[in-house]
């Protein structure tokens, strides 16, 4: 179904064809919502100076040749040129009855996305830090999708490098099919910590570890497979947290630095002959312009180490070079965290240099902010160590299901479980998900599973709230079929504003798309909510005055759960059939 304003576009583009010319007929009409109108458009203003003509003059000859027949009331011109836009009933009530109204715009130029995200390490548990680039990683490849573009998720796990001498080591130590080996499934951190522990302090065990690295990299065969057997109780633990959060990666999405270390020297042979990289202390370095150090000094991207070794630097050339050049894909989402936005400036502008990037690829750093703790700082367990994301979720688990108990709704212990796990996650995700992924927030559970103000729980309810009207006028004898027919009518304030917000859904989803800000849905889920609460206070649904009216209503009503389940399914949260 076409958006609210893609519609308002195209009769723009007939307009200002008909006053100025072809030439006129793509530019942007500025369409904004307004608090005037319904929308706004500010075209004449920068069509003006062009025209050489004044901005009321311009907005008159294009409301001149402006067919809104049957969609808008007339327009009116305010201040400098603006053009004010108020839809009638009559086309707000049509386009709801049409139907498709939580689908996604039609996609007449799907592309093909690579996201990377998660990226946790093999043997370390992943904590708090981790949580950001999941979730809106997942979010984005999940709205991609939705608007019928090909997502080609890319977990970049550390699965590759220097620790994992001391890690075959001691797995070879306690016995590949030990139970201590088995826990790195369950509890990575504890077999990372007891071989980090024996490199610090037994010499012999260290030096078994720096030799077992030169194996690994030489492609030993006997090192390979326990290193895939690490690989492997790693990934279990991995697909265990995905789960719980319900997101959407799975085994075919791993792509590990390993994935690239057959290339590397390529990587760093092909720079060099290009002239871009040069030997520097030692060190194989690309200095790209425009980069430099505190003294002005030109700053070096070590793309190769003295002692022969690669870094992230290498490992992500390799990648963004695998994404462009054999994946064909037209954006590649970075879901990292901020700190790390000069690392990818200076891969981005080294692989620009190299050749790497057509002019159809467009790399970006989605930049993650810090998840803070009540005393500002990142969230950290009392000792300063990194929180566990598993002992998060399974907390804001059991707080959801200790809140459902005060509930008058009567769960059975299954329902309960699956309720309490389905508003717990939600409620951590979204809070999440609520502020712009670029800023930091504080991790804060009671506010997150409140049942007020911009939380999951609250858009859950008022998803579960339309369920319960739907059920309640179904035991009041209620024809379903009917009301999923039922004219629509917005005779009531409260109804048009519903409608509007409704309609919007469509533009708000390309908007995240667009600029990879999954917050914009957030905001604009808890807007409708609002809408829905309003309208549900202002105009009774199952006591309307005629049959009519409550079936326009119950079926208005049954749009803002389409609307709902269709917005959060987005951003990876699910509405319970009850709360």
């Amino acid at each position: 179904m076409p958006s609210l304003t893609s519609v308002l576009t195209d009769r723009f583009a007939a307009a200002l064809t008909q006053a100025f010319g072809e030439d006129f007929a793509r530019r942007d009409p500025v369409i904004r919502s307004s608090q005037f109108a319904d929308f706004q458009a500010n075209v004449a203003l920068p069509l003006a100076k062009e025209l050489k003509s004044k901005p009321r003059d311009i907005a008159a000859q294009i409301v001149d040749n402006l067919d809104l027949d049957g969609v808008c009331e007339t327009p009116e011109i305010s201040g400098p040129g603006f053009i004010n836009l108020t839809f009638t009933p009559e086309f707000l009530a049509s386009t709801l009855t049409a139907g498709g109204v939580a689908a996604a715009p039609e996609n007449t130029e799907p592309q093909t996305i690579a996201i990377d995200y998660s990226a946790p390490n093999v043997a370390k548990e992943m904590h708090v830090g981790h949580l950001r680039t999941t979730v809106v990683g997942d979010a984005l490849a999940r709205t991609h999708e939705f608007l019928g573009n090909t997502v080609i998720r890319q977990n970049h796990i550390g699965d590759w490098g220097t620790p994992f001498g001391m890690l075959i080591e001691h797995l070879l130590d306690v016995g590949v099919d030990s139970d201590e080996a088995s826990e790195v499934s369950e509890n990575p951190n504890a077999f990372y910590q007891a071989a980090r522990a024996k490199f610090d302090s037994d010499e012999a065990f260290a030096t078994r570890s720096r030799a077992r690295v030169v194996k690994l990299q030489g492609g030993d065969e006997e090192t390979l497979d326990l290193w895939t057997t690490l690989v492997g109780y790693s990934r279990e633990y991995f697909n265990r947290i995905y789960s719980l959060l319900d997101v959407t990666l799975t085994d075919d999405d791993l792509a590990g630095e390993s994935t690239y270390n057959d290339v590397l020297a390529e990587v760093c042979d092909e720079l060099e002959s290009k002239g871009l990289a040069t030997i520097s202390d030692g060190a194989l370095c690309v200095f790209p312009d425009g980069f430099t150090g505190r003294e002005g000094e030109p700053l070096p991207l070590i793309i190769r180490k003295s002692d022969g070794g690669y870094g992230y630097a290498t490992t992500d050339l390799a990648a963004v070079r695998n994404r462009a050049v054999n994946l064909g894909v037209n954006r590649a989402l970075y879901v990292v965290g901020t700190p790390q936005a000069m690392h990818f400036d200076m891969v981005f502008t080294v692989a620009r240099a190299a050749g790497w990037l057509p002019e159809t690829f467009s790399p970006e750093h989605v930049k993650i902010g810090n998840v803070l703790g009540s005393d500002g700082k990142i969230l950290r367990t009392r000792s300063g160590a990194p929180l566990r994301l598993a002992e998060l979720l399974e907390e804001a688990v059991t707080r959801a299901k200790a809140t459902l108990s005060e509930s008058s709704v009567d769960f059975e212990p299954a329902e309960a479980d699956e309720v309490a796990r389905i508003v717990g996650i939600g409620a951590v995700k979204y809070a999440d998900l609520s502020v712009a992924h670029d800023t930091s927030y504080t991790f804060d559970l009671d506010r997150m599973l409140a049942p007020i103000g911009n939380t999951a729980p609250y858009l859950q309810y008022a998803g579960a709230r339309i369920r319960s009207i739907g059920r309640k006028a179904e035991a009041e004898g209620v024809d379903a079929s009917q009301v999923a027919n039922a004219a629509i009518s917005l005779g009531e304030s409260a109804e048009r504003e519903l409608a509007l917000s409704i309609l919007g859904f469509a533009d708000v989803v390309a908007e995240v798309a667009a600029g990879s800000t999954p917050h914009r849905l957030c905001t604009y889920l808890f807007d409708l909510a609002q809408a829905f609460t309003s309208f549900y206070e202002q105009c009774p649904v199952l006591i309307a005055e005629t049959p009519e009216l409550r079936d326009s209503r119950l079926r208005l009503s049954a749009i803002v759960l389409e609307v709902l389940q269709a917005g959060l399914g987005v951003l990876g949260i699910r509405v319970p059939e009850r709360m």
